[in-house]
């Protein structure tokens, strides 16, 4: 006689989520949006060269000076049924502290570069999960047309390019640079 196995339930929450994530640790990286496990691809390699320009001004700001860090690709959590991992993302020393001690924290301030694959939905989706977690400012990289998309809300939006100086302010009023130098040879 053979026996089946039952059926997994899938994961509901951010806890449970992270409970399957263990159990599937080798299978890649995936962010958690209200029961739908998607999967997050890493950086391409052809998008180094925004991190480095990114974190080389970074080094420069008050933030880092106390021990802030902008980290690569980290979980930022929306509520309890939400959680996003944006390619880059501002934490204060604080919540490094705290998330060390298991506290589930929300960055203030998320990069996006986007990727081929990103439908515009998925992007309106991703924004506004960001501002439901407290965000005060999303910017989304598009390396193909050389713009920056400057989110204060999910409705709110400016478009920087060339040599417009876009700014993180008010979460960073000193990581400021003209877009144009973002993508410079």
């Amino acid at each position: 006689m053979e026996t089946t196995a039952a059926p997994i339930a899938p994961p509901r929450t951010v806890a449970e989520f992270e409970q399957w994530q263990r159990e599937h640790g080798d299978e890649g990286q995936y962010e958690f949006v209200r029961g739908q496990i998607i999967p997050k691809p890493a950086m391409k390699q052809n998008e180094f060269y925004i991190v480095k320009f990114l974190n080389r001004l970074f080094i420069n700001t008050e933030a880092f000076r106390q021990g802030d860090e902008l980290l690569q690709e980290g979980d930022s959590y929306v509520d309890e049924d939400r959680k996003r991992i944006p390619d880059l993302a501002l934490f204060s020393t604080e919540q490094i502290r705290a998330a060390r001690q298991g506290v589930r924290t929300s960055t203030p301030f998320a990069i996006e570069i986007l990727s081929d694959s990103e439908k515009e939905n998925d992007i309106i989706e991703k924004i506004q999960d960001y501002f439901d977690a407290g965000v005060q400012l999303v910017w989304y990289i598009v390396p193909k047309l050389q713009k920056i998309y400057a989110y204060t809300s999910p409705d709110d939006i400016r478009v920087f390019r060339g040599d417009q100086i876009i700014s993180a302010a008010p979460v960073l009023p000193d990581f400021q640079f003209a877009v144009a130098d973002l993508f410079r040879e």
